[in-house]
């Protein structure tokens, strides 16, 4: 992508209603359209202007699954959160031509998502195909520190959906969840399309899915909630 279309992409999104931004982890203050500084924390239903369940997306890259998602969950908000503008750009244009106005994304580092949700605003969380971060496993989406977090914002009840491709996260995650105390797994399919899909989320295929399937990699599935 050239530095133009990159930037030009930047002002879209700086002046889109549906994109909040935070550009540096050590200092959080929130842009929302046009640069004005936002309170996100615990004023999300404000955004949204109704009380419907909030959905986030880890790692959301272009946006296709949070898109997909809101089409086929009017009864629930979603966000998408990557720390890439130039990626959020293509789904935040696209719920915006198509009127998707339970869809908002979010640009920051992940690791200081607890700044912009409060406990208990979050229904559920989707990590769709992260890095793996080989050889730095802190950094990894299903380290411990992030499950405190996620634990801390879901709702009692709430879940975590994780569809990924890389065998090492797969197994990491594993380990980790085996070690907590406070972790239920609902669902461990390290194929899914080996049989008939058991929830209809797992249909949709975005960029890197396809990517992935292309080269002959499985595609896996967990489910999990905190107890």
């Amino acid at each position: 992508m050239s530095k133009r279309n990159k930037l030009s992409k930047f002002e879209d999104i700086m002046s889109y209603p549906n994109v909040y931004q935070n550009f540096s982890p050590k200092e959080i203050k929130p842009m929302g359209q046009g640069g004005k500084v936002v309170q996100l924390k615990g004023k999300w239903a404000e955004h949204f202007g109704d009380q419907k369940p909030i959905t986030l997306e880890l790692a959301c890259g272009r946006g296709e699954y949070t898109i997909q998602l809101a089409r086929d969950y009017t009864d629930r908000n979603f966000i998408g959160v990557d720390v890439k503008g130039a990626r959020i750009w293509k789904g935040a244009t696209m719920a915006l031509s198509e009127g998707l106005d339970n869809v908002a994304f979010m640009r920051t580092k992940i690791e200081v998502i607890e700044e912009f949700f409060a406990p208990n605003e979050i229904s559920e969380i989707w990590i769709t195909f992260a890095d793996p971060f080989l050889g730095k496993p802190n950094r990894r989406l299903t380290a411990p520190d992030f499950h405190d977090r996620y634990k801390r914002m879901l709702i009692d009840g709430g879940v975590v959906n994780m569809k990924i491709d890389d065998p090492t996260l797969y197994e990491f995650t594993k380990e980790v969840l085996a070690e907590r105390d406070d972790v239920k797994i609902l669902y461990d399919r390290d194929n899914i399309y080996s049989q008939p899909l058991d929830f209809p989320e797992l249909q949709y295929k975005t960029y890197y899915e396809k990517s992935h399937l292309e080269k002959g990699r499985k595609i896996k599935y967990m489910r999990w909630m905190y107890v």
